[in-house]
């Protein structure tokens, strides 16, 4: 089979880092107690605990659809709601997922022009109805790093968190570049959630190096309770669980984690520097963890797709390029460099 060239249309697209792939080689060596009930996983739990500097719930999930809509699901009855942003990732790409598996749950959306969800608008919504013929807002979550790339400052996430407890609402974070997130502010992964007041976070391990799987983090234990029946109902209780909880012992006890993260965000802004002279193309959101979103005209997107390159248009219709922890920095300098070239292109026409 041959190797096509690296893409930047998507973080999913890398494979699985040697960290992760050396502790699931470990794992393989011989058998080990089924459903989760064996020393990978209880090690890779006790590496979270470490990590997040507290004596938090853990949980292991194939995919962050399943991380996401089951977390919200353990905080929601099917009479409550859901507070997000327009652009939030379980409103605009889990198919309904959360719904789903709450029986119902209302998703509320406030309109954000650049993903992020603000205090005003949580309590807008919460506040806007109160009457038993409307679905009574139960949770709060918030996307970080956002659709469009952006991070939420550990003050941000204070603030949130504090309409969130004065409204008697849970806080949810979905984390699926949550790494990114941590590389971006320089801060510990405890700074950004439960000193914060997050509740609950899932924290993805597909786009920071994991062949596959999620981990759901809860830090209030008692919100916990039943999850793992959630997730056997779902399809999420893999028997073989110590292949989806030990590739994270390699990825947390190694530090690859954050290593992983900090080289797609290099890779991201990378990109944004050699691009950033061209008149003809615009960032459509500042550059904060490993995503770049362009503006340019058609014919220079047209261009770059008949030199072969992919990329997404689906979020304000600018390219976005998202860059993984396999990032080849000769690759993304080829990027620029044929993004520039397009630009040259147009401009002769």
């Amino acid at each position: 089979m041959t190797t096509e060239p690296q893409q930047f249309a998507s973080d999913n697209y890398a494979g699985a880092c040697p960290e992760a792939l050396d502790a699931m080689l470990a794992a393989n060596a011989g058998s080990a107690v089924a459903y989760g009930d064996d020393g990978w996983t209880q090690r890779a739990s006790d590496s979270f605990r470490t990590l997040f500097e507290t004596d938090a719930e853990v949980f292991f999930v194939f995919n962050g659809t399943a991380a996401n809509s089951l977390a919200l699901a353990s905080l929601c009855q099917s009479y409550h709601s859901v507070i997000c942003s327009s652009a939030a990732h379980v409103e605009t790409d889990e198919c309904g997922a959360p719904e789903f598996f709450s029986n119902g749950s209302k998703l509320l959306l406030a309109p954000s022009a650049d993903g992020k969800l603000s205090p005003e608008a949580i309590r807008t919504l919460a506040g806007s109805r109160s009457d038993i013929h409307f679905p009574k807002p139960r949770v709060v979550t918030i996307t970080q790093p956002t659709e469009t790339g952006q991070v939420y400052s550990i003050a941000e996430v204070r603030a949130i968190s504090a309409v969130c407890r004065e409204l008697g609402l849970k806080l949810h974070m979905d984390g699926a570049r949550f790494a990114h997130a941590c590389a971006a502010l320089g801060c510990t992964p405890a700074a950004i959630t439960w000193e914060a007041g997050v509740d609950v976070l899932c924290f993805g391990g597909t786009k920071n190096g994991l062949m596959i799987g999620e981990a759901v983090i809860f830090f209030d234990r008692a919100l916990a309770e039943d999850f793992d029946y959630r997730c056997k109902q779902a399809g999420q209780l893999a028997s073989k669980m110590r292949f989806l909880s030990a590739p994270w012992i390699g990825l947390i006890e190694s530090g690859a984690w954050l290593r992983n993260a900090e080289h797609g965000n290099a890779c991201a802004e990378r990109l944004a520097a050699r691009v950033a002279d061209l008149p003809a193309v615009r960032l459509l959101f500042p550059v904060q963890a490993n995503a770049v979103f362009l503006i340019a005209p058609d014919a220079v997107l047209d261009d770059l797709r008949a030199r072969g390159w992919r990329f997404y248009t689906f979020i304000g219709g600018g390219a976005r390029f998202m860059f993984a922890w396999d990032a080849d920095p000769a690759r993304v300098d080829q990027l620029a460099a044929d993004i520039r070239a397009a630009c040259e292109v147009r401009a002769l026409a």
